[in-house]
């Protein structure tokens, strides 16, 4: 279920990747080729043996922290397969682990539209994940809930805002922008979890858009297949 890869069997490592798969298991290799150069290893959860729609992804995210420790890092970089860091984060993510006390980076969420366009308008423009995250100062354990972000499992941690791009790749066809707004509908009908709600996954209007900018982008090219890369719960 969880899987430990290190590039060296010598000294602890600094970074570890961090991650789980299921539905998006196929877009695995393209997403370690592409945090390779940031990372010195990975862990892993396979999911596909889960038996509901959704697994708690509480715990998920609980047990893949506590093994990167148990490897000896001091920082986590969480990602997900349908996800990709900008490449120019690989030549400053060394200097940023150099900050001593409990802390979670940020990064600018880019909801992609095409492989080269993301959505900007409204809160698309405004979206934030942490997903540097530091491991030595200990790990808690928050309520098991529907989604909460990464940082919850870091106490007493502060937010540190960088200036790159995470590009998600998910909401790229309409197609996946329905099933998406469907899922979450599914998994939270009483919008407990956000009361903003989900349909706006698929409200366009007004939609406005804004090319990666030269030099920020990411490797390796997205390949697209068409696929959801998530359950259809409209199918059920």
């Amino acid at each position: 279920m969880i899987t430990t890869h290190l590039k060296s069997s010598g000294a602890a490592p600094t970074i570890v990747g961090v991650f789980s798969f299921r539905y998006d298991a196929h877009l695995v290799p393209a997403m370690l080729a592409s945090i390779e150069p940031m990372v010195d290893g990975w862990v892993c959860y396979d999911d596909r043996n889960a038996n509901s729609v959704f697994s708690n992804e509480i715990r998920r995210r609980g047990l893949l922290l506590e093994a990167a420790r148990e490897t000896g890092a001091r920082w986590a970089l969480a990602i997900d397969p349908d996800e990709r860091y900008e490449t120019a984060l690989a030549r400053a993510i060394r200097a940023l682990t150099d900050e001593d006390g409990p802390c979670c980076y940020t990064f600018a969420l880019r909801e992609m539209y095409g492989e080269t366009v993301y959505r900007i308008d409204g809160v698309w423009g405004q979206k934030r994940q942490a997903r540097l995250l530091s491991l030595q100062h200990g790990l808690c354990q928050p309520k098991d809930q529907l989604h909460l972000p990464w940082s919850y499992f870091i106490p007493d941690h502060r937010l540190i805002d960088t200036d790159f791009n995470l590009y998600h790749l998910k909401m790229i066809t309409r197609a996946r922008r329905q099933a998406r707004a469907a899922l979450y509908n599914f998994l939270d009908p009483d919008k407990r979890m956000q009361t903003l709600g989900y349909d706006y996954l698929v409200d366009e209007a007004d939609a406005a858009f804004e090319a990666i900018p030269e030099g920020r982008g990411y490797d390796p090219p997205h390949d697209e297949d068409g696929g959801l890369w998530m359950p259809n719960v409209d199918a059920r």
